[in-house]
């Protein structure tokens, strides 16, 4: 994944806000909301393909 912005050179401190959606196991819905810091975003993107590549698997 890759993103880019002209105006992110003017941000003292970029983060990255991320919603999810998730379903418990009766199919509820709930939506989650957080933000992180850039390379916290980037673990947070590398752990989740190898969550998936694991899934993938099963």
């Amino acid at each position: 994944m890759a993103v880019s912005s002209d105006s992110c050179g003017s941000l003292k401190y970029p983060y990255v806000a991320v919603m999810l959606k998730l379903a418990d196991h009766f199919g509820k819905v709930e939506s989650k909301s957080f933000e992180m810091t850039v390379p916290q975003f980037q673990n947070f993107y590398r752990q989740f393909k190898q969550i998936a590549a694991v899934i993938e698997t099963v």
